[in-house]
């Protein structure tokens, strides 16, 4: 049971540093436009297809979106 807590806090903090380095991502790429040179991606474009895939599903977008912020709080508990 030790090695599955010690598993299970390691994705997470994984997951914690993610979200910064995107949260890190959206900033460059508001300040420094879509053309930024050491951004590989258009972080902000893939985030607007990825809610706008949210929305055109409807109920199951909804139900999507409902598990990943349960998901994500239950990580920062």
């Amino acid at each position: 049971m030790d090695a599955l807590r010690t598993v299970a806090k390691w994705v997470g903090q994984v997951t914690e540093v993610g979200l910064a380095l995107i949260a890190l991502g959206i900033v460059i790429q508001i300040l420094f436009g879509e053309n930024a040179t050491f951004l590989t991606g258009d972080i902000v474009g893939n985030l607007i297809n990825l809610i706008r895939a949210l929305g055109e599903n409807g109920l199951v977008g909804l139900i999507a979106l409902g598990i990943i912020l349960y998901l994500y709080n239950k990580s920062r508990d």
